[in-house]
């Protein structure tokens, strides 16, 4: 298991780096959006200014009705979140972007949270497709390939980690042990 995780580490960082986005750079020079998103409490956001911008940030995408690699994704998170402890929401930010915003309301998101004990500190976010879409992009969930890129499932196996303050961003498996995760924050603290 160790190995497969290294493996998709090696991978994902290959692919980030073939895409030209080893590192997403900051809103001055263009490259993240400043769209509005919701949050799981109804509170309206700019991706940038509130959520990104200067800031220490952990992304993953995910959507509420997956069965698939969303459930476990989220078990591991959670991990990182208790280890983070009083960090979670105040030096390290946890956000979530749903991959079906027709679908994941506010309300589907705080039911979402409930079912798998998601405390404060870990913000979840819905808004329009085209926005959330741009977003995703913009952070690296992505395939260059329609087809693969139109499946859902291809979106939800990484981690964005970055620090928008200091420049620089990464991509881990979000299956990677909660340690190695807690390791690569760290790094950018």
């Amino acid at each position: 298991m160790q190995t497969a995780v290294a493996s998709s580490a090696a991978i994902a960082n290959l692919a980030v780096a073939k895409q030209g986005n080893a590192r997403p750079s900051s809103e001055e020079s263009g490259y993240f959006p400043n769209l509005v998103l919701e949050t799981h409490e109804g509170k309206r956001v700019r991706f940038y200014d509130d959520l990104v911008k200067g800031k220490m940030v952990v992304f993953n995408m995910m959507y509420a009705n997956c069965s698939n690699i969303c459930p476990p994704n989220t078990a591991n998170l959670l991990q990182v979140q208790q280890a983070l402890g009083a960090k979670a929401g105040r030096d390290v930010f946890m956000y979530s972007i749903t991959l079906q915003p027709e679908f994941d309301s506010a309300a589907a998101l705080q039911d979402y949270m409930r079912k798998y004990g998601i405390k404060s500190g870990w913000t979840f976010l819905t808004g329009q497709r085209k926005d959330i879409d741009l977003i995703r992009r913009k952070l690296g969930f992505f395939d260059p390939d329609p087809v693969i890129d139109a499946d859902l499932r291809q979106h939800t196996g990484m981690l964005r980690i970055g620090h928008d303050g200091r420049d620089r961003w990464s991509m881990l498996p979000a299956l990677a042990s909660p340690r190695q995760i807690l390791n690569s924050i760290s790094n950018y603290l």
